[in-house]
């Protein structure tokens, strides 16, 4: 049974010093604090466990940096929504399989050990379905296998362009179900996840734009139970909309017709009413922030104080990828509120609470709850998921406890991640995944071709 001996760890009780983590089968068996180090133990400076991106469109890593040139008129989220659509629709599966591949490495390297895939790129580029109807959510299942990240697929239902049961537009072709095909992608993808270890899956209806209300009622029952994860109020433009078709905000009509609770997970949900962000809080539901694509893609500030100090649950998700790291989202999340409120340690909570740590114990525990996670730590029981900070890095050497995150989050650039194990296999050695090179020949080929 491999062990890893801490010199420091977090565990689920707080810090600990000396700390030996045995895992068995994926699974943490035994943890063991004031201990000494075996001849045959895996030593570390810090152990931290590793954390979900719970909300992750892979293929658009490939396209990373493209749209960041200023059109003839103003550069919102609905223009770079069409740079995407347009490489959405060049994509084989084989590109698909290669970026998802690289990105889930590099996740792995910036502390994540398990994603939540908001998958809506279905059909073949015709628009028509493959043979196989779950070829592509094949192919995301194949990248996490190839990496080692786990996985929750969230198959995703899109049918409109718009509020109201628009028809979808061409660019859109390629995501299109109704709600028969969808069963059927659903049932598909449930059995691609099998002999995966640790997988599982749940349901995406897109966003009140991309589905009728009968629909939306229709996707979550074929989720049987499973966690419901949908875009909402990320664009003012939305809201608006949304109004116009309803006279209700997203997230207004979300809480009003839908069992909105902790199954549910709200992405974005940027543009809130303070109402709206109290009844919000108190479903339990999950809001999955993404700080880094909705500053890129300038959607605005999620209202996280108020969301926070309502009871509200947070996960951190990459969602674009333009940019994959744990501190990234993290930093940016506090930065941004710290911009708003013109304060610092702003998400703290409370006096003397180390930011960081406030931000690192939320997120995991949201992005756990939105993957339908039940265990997640360092602890008996929990899967052995597990990062290792390098001791030596600056912002890390002579820090101990809250501190170190704070390092981390604040302080340091992407290499302070040293190893990482995800279900007990390590994957990460000297900051380098284990199939990097492999896989950064594979990426940078499908670009190539995709940008030729």
């Amino acid at each position: 049974m491999p062990t890893i001996f801490a010199e420091q760890a977090l565990l689920t009780d707080g810090w600990a010093a000396d700390v030996r983590i045995t895992f068995e089968g994926g699974t943490i068996s035994a943890v063991s604090t004031g201990a000494a180090r075996a001849g045959d133990d895996a030593q570390v400076a810090v152990a931290v466990p590793g954390i979900a991106s719970l909300h992750s469109h892979a293929f658009q890593r490939g396209m990373a940096g493209l749209a960041e040139v200023r059109g003839a008129t103003a550069d919102t989220f609905w223009t770079w929504r069409e740079v995407m659509y347009r490489f959405a629709l060049s994509m084989s599966p084989e590109d698909a399989e290669a970026v998802a591949t690289y990105l889930y490495c590099e996740m792995l390297e910036a502390g994540f050990t398990r994603v939540g895939e908001f998958h809506y790129l279905h059909h073949d580029r015709d628009g028509r379905t493959y043979a196989n109807v779950a070829e592509m959510a094949e192919r995301i299942a194949a990248s996490a296998a190839a990496s080692g990240i786990g996985l929750t697929l969230l198959p995703c239902f899109y049918a409109h362009a718009t509020f109201g049961g628009a028809p979808p537009h061409d660019g859109q072709r390629r995501f299109i179900c109704d709600v028969d095909l969808f069963a059927r992608l659903h049932d598909a993808s449930r059995t691609a996840l099998r002999g995966l270890d640790g997988a599982n899956i749940g349901v995406a209806p897109h966003s009140l734009r991309a589905v009728t209300p009968e629909e939306l009622k229709a996707v979550t029952e074929i989720g049987s139970g499973g966690v419901v994860h949908i875009h909402a109020a990320e664009q003012v433009k939305e809201v608006e909309d949304c109004f116009k078709w309803s006279f209700k905000r997203p997230v207004q009509w979300l809480l009003e017709n839908m069992p909105v609770g902790d199954k549910w997970c709200l992405i974005h949900a940027t543009h809130m009413t303070d109402e709206e962000t109290r009844r919000l809080a108190e479903t339990g539901a999950v809001a999955g922030l993404c700080p880094m694509t909705e500053g890129s893609l300038g959607d605005g500030v999620f209202p996280a104080l108020d969301f926070l100090s309502d009871g509200g649950r947070f996960g951190i998700g990459t969602d674009s990828n333009v940019l994959v790291g744990v501190t990234d989202e993290l930093r940016q999340l506090e930065y941004a509120q710290r911009l708003k409120y013109r304060e610092r340690n702003v998400l703290a909570g409370s006096a003397k609470v180390s930011t960081g740590r406030a931000l690192f114990d939320a997120a995991l525990a949201g992005g756990a709850q939105a993957l339908d996670q039940d265990a997640c730590g360092i602890a008996e029981g929990c899967t052995a998921d597990i990062v290792a900070l390098d001791g030596t890095h600056p912002s890390i050497a002579g820090r101990r406890g809250d501190a170190i995150l704070d390092g981390w989050i604040f302080a340091s650039a992407r290499n302070a991640v040293s190893r990482v194990w995800a279900r007990g296999r390590e994957v990460v050695t000297d900051g380098r995944h284990i199939a990097r090179t492999t896989a950064q020949a594979r990426f940078n080929s499908a670009v190539g071709r995709l940008l030729a």
